[in-house]
């Protein structure tokens, strides 16, 4: 089959590669219909995210038809249709079962190596996405074997386009989780995001879903912002604007009472602090670059929520504790626990209340995915989400 492939730190193509097969008697082998590009794949791309090794799958984003399932699979058959979460979940060990889904004890079998970076327990495994996170293979091919079948995969209703359904596998809930980990009163709070990436938009939108009085957006890439006002959200462009002082002014001095920080590792801005970030992640002196976190501090309201859906890989400095300290800030992150939204998120899209494909700005096959990478990263031709679909055939050169 024909699959994406890391090839080294800034490098990814397509190579041919063996078809998956069943392992355990819980696998189920899905062929892809359709993939997206995650703008966490891009610190795949970058190199940021450690454990990578070469001819690993990428791709956590993905749906299709099941073709085969393992002996003791109960709730799948072959030729159902599918979305599947990015993050494996086992359905029975403790966090499971209280719906902490990204925080499975069993679905990684290489926590330890995890464990060794962060001096702490690991969270569950995730579909392309490190060995540190267990080394699965990706969904951006043409098969995928899925592990924990029957907890997982989340059949689709055959009228619904896999635009319509795809981001359920991860970018939507992600972006309602972090909504609704503010606690937003509705009619009232104000909510600030930053980024207007895949994720920022849906943030954007989740808050405006769940109440919020006004959703602002943080951003410098002008078709981004645009994407957000007409999602209903005021935008800023920090590049035109001081932030801090922006966000002041437009809450009325209180500041806004939840900012959802969904950059994560590799944020952009300027000042001291975010060319110091980039000096010392080029010399691999930190994983992460946190400008957008700073700034969602230190504008947040007193007893505010700041809530961070973005990626982070590591330990960071430089971060002012002082400020969240001093305002009784409460923070909420983490991977998304998708399963446990899809039921409530499918609901609004059957109801109408929101198409999720607003957000696609390039459709391509499987092999064009290596330019579109490049293209997506740079942020070049207004790229926000890329879908690919597996089984295009490349168009012959004129």
């Amino acid at each position: 089959m024909k699959a994406l492939i890391w090839q080294g730190t800034g490098k990814v193509g397509i190579e041919t590669v063996p078809d998956p097969t069943l392992l355990l008697p819980t696998d189920a082998i899905v062929r892809v219909s359709s993939t997206a590009i995650c703008g966490s794949d891009l610190h795949l791309l970058d190199g940021v995210i450690p454990s990578m090794e070469k001819g690993d799958i990428l791709g956590h984003e993905f749906m299709g038809e099941v073709v085969e399932v393992g002996s003791a699979v109960r709730k799948l058959k072959v030729g159902d249709r599918v979305i599947v979460p990015f993050n494996i979940a086992c359905g029975v060990c403790d966090p499971c079962k209280r719906g902490l889904y990204s925080a499975c004890d069993n679905s990684n079998p290489n926590h330890r190596m995890a464990e060794a970076l962060y001096g702490a327990v690991s969270g569950a495994g995730l579909f392309g996405y490190s060995h540190m996170y267990g080394g699965y293979a990706g969904g951006q091919a043409q098969f995928v074997r899925v592990p924990f079948a029957d907890v997982g995969p989340y059949k689709v209703d055959s009228g619904m386009r896999d635009e319509q359904v795809l981001f359920l596998t991860d970018i939507f809930p992600t972006g309602y989780q972090a909504a609704v980990n503010c606690g937003i009163q509705r009619d009232r709070d104000v909510v600030a995001v930053f980024g207007a990436g895949p994720v920022g938009q849906f943030a954007a939108r989740s808050a405006l879903m769940l109440g919020a009085a006004k959703v602002i957006v943080v951003d410098r890439i002008p078709a981004r912002l645009k994407m957000a006002e007409d999602g209903g959200a005021e935008t800023i462009n920090y590049e035109q604007t001081d932030v801090l002082v922006a966000l002041h002014e437009m809450t009325g001095g209180r500041g806004p009472d939840h900012v959802i920080d969904a950059v994560g590792l590799e944020a952009h801005g300027h000042g001291p602090g975010a060319l110091m970030d980039t000096a010392k992640q080029r010399l691999r002196l930190t994983f992460d670059r946190i400008t957008a976190l700073r700034w969602a501090i230190m504008s947040c309201a007193k007893g505010g929520t700041v809530s961070m859906p973005g990626v982070y890989g590591g330990l960071v400095d430089k971060m002012p504790m002082g400020a969240a300290f001093a305002k009784g800030l409460i923070f909420r992150m983490g991977q998304t626990h998708t399963h446990r939204f899809l039921d409530p998120l499918m609901r609004h899209i059957q109801g109408g209340d929101i198409d999720p494909s607003f957000v696609i700005t390039h459709r391509a096959g499987l092999d064009d995915a290596p330019q579109l990478y490049q293209t997506f990263r740079d942020k070049q031709d207004h790229c926000i989400k890329v879908v690919l679909d597996p089984w295009k055939e490349p168009q012959a050169a004129d």
